[in-house]
């Protein structure tokens, strides 16, 4: 029985380890809002290791090592690793998912049929990547589906990706099977972005009239005090790109507008810096590559950790929010709350039909489409400019973003679902 006059909220999370990607970051953030939000919170995670949310209940969900699936994941690995061979390639066209994948989603569902004391108003669903196993395991589990929230935080699957993402994973045509039977199962759909919103109800008929617009969240809740690294000096005008540079989102044209920038502004050689920070993998070789030829240009050795990042998006005198060159995107940024709540000026490089143009304004000064050099380089001048004579743009009063990325508009929108 409940006890409580506090709405409840049984949140299913695949990982709820902030150092593990930006969707569990995400993830955590929304968590965290829910619980400070005045709801009752009780969260479940299949991050597999033990990990505490200070005041909010965490239930660590057990691997079933003693299946036949994950048998079958074991002598798959093996045969993979023994021979050099993708069998996914073969394996998942038939069964659409890894039987990695498959057993921990059994996992995901055993362990939740054995919750019977706390009583959820909404069940809510997250994941992290491109896997959706809390919500594969929830097709198993009819008698929730009535409370059941599937928060989707990007297109599925990747077949579904809007250009330059150019993906199509083997066993796709199950992937799209799998999210039909989650659009017509779940009681709502969670999204963190008004375009993904429309996006997926493109592709599933079944996501229309269930949609709930929540974003990311902001939240400024930090693991411990951090010292800012060597290689950052506050004094500069500090230029920050901080998260990863995936093969799509092409930091070169970027970079090719600093450079302008500087070669325009000779007095700015000794104020300005710009910082890469994160994994960019594929663009890393080439990209220090230039490190050694632009004194003023930093790229980190790979990941920086999450409190350390938000740091220094907090100090960075301009954040850069860098997006695929693309017709649309339907992406909220992980970092987006991070940025507006630096209260700095956000370099935002993405296409005019974005999520992060529709919520900074149709008027936002430091736009560019990424491919856009010469604007880039104006914008940056203009913000320097700003800068070196110490104006405070009145763009920067955030307080309808804050809003709209904070737990109290969190609360309200829950409560309006809840009344219907």
């Amino acid at each position: 029985m409940k006890s409580s006059n506090k709405k409840r909220i049984l949140v299913v999370a695949e990982s709820i380890d902030a150092e593990d990607s930006s969707g569990s970051k995400a993830n955590v953030a929304l968590i965290w809002n829910l619980y400070k939000a005045g709801f009752e919170v009780l969260v479940y995670h299949y991050t597999r290791r033990t990990i505490h949310l200070e005041d909010i209940p965490c239930i660590s969900i057990k691997e079933n090592r003693n299946s036949s699936l994950f048998l079958l994941s074991r002598i798959q690995r093996k045969l993979q690793h023994t021979f050099k061979i993708n069998l996914a390639k073969h394996l998942e066209p038939i069964f659409g998912f890894s039987f990695t994948f498959l057993n921990d989603s059994k996992s995901i569902a055993a362990a939740l049929k054995k919750e019977i004391d706390f009583q959820p108003d909404i069940i809510l669903t997250l994941s992290k990547g491109a896997s959706f196993r809390p919500h594969h395991a929830f097709l198993q589990l009819p008698e929730f589906h009535q409370k059941w929230m599937a928060y989707i935080h990007d297109p599925y699957p990747f077949h579904y990706y809007p250009e330059p993402y150019e993906w199509s994973e083997p066993g796709y045509q199950q992937k799209i099977k799998f999210f039909k039977e989650v659009a017509a199962k779940c009681k709502w759909v969670g999204y963190p972005s008004f375009l993904l919103a429309e996006w997926m109800e493109e592709h599933y008929e079944d996501f229309k009239n269930k949609r709930v617009i929540i974003p990311h969240q902001l939240n400024r809740k930090r693991k411990h005090s951090v010292v800012l690294p060597r290689w950052f000096d506050p004094e500069r005008f500090n230029i920050l790109h901080a998260g990863n540079l995936m093969k799509q989102r092409n930091p070169f044209p970027l970079l090719n507008a600093f450079k302008k920038f500087l070669s325009k502004n000779p007095q700015a050689n000794a104020e300005a810096r710009l910082l890469l920070v994160g994994s960019a993998s594929y663009h890393l070789p080439d990209l220090k590559k230039m490190a050694h030829k632009i004194d003023q240009l930093f790229v980190s050795d790979g990941y920086v950790a999450y409190d350390e990042v938000m740091k220094l998006q907090e100090v960075a005198s301009v954040n850069i929010i860098l997006e695929s060159v693309a017709v649309i995107s339907p992406f909220l940024p992980g970092k987006f709350p991070h940025c507006i709540a630096a209260n700095k000026p956000i370099l935002y490089l993405g296409p005019e039909k974005s999520e992060g143009k529709r919520l900074l304004g149709e008027d936002y000064p430091y736009r560019a489409e990424a491919d856009d050099t010469e604007r880039i380089s104006e914008i940056i001048e203009l913000l320097y400019k700003e800068w070196k004579t110490s104006s405070e743009p009145s763009i920067m009063n955030w307080e309808d973003l804050k809003y709209y990325l904070s737990k109290d508009h969190l609360k309200n929108e829950l409560h309006k679902i809840l009344q219907q």
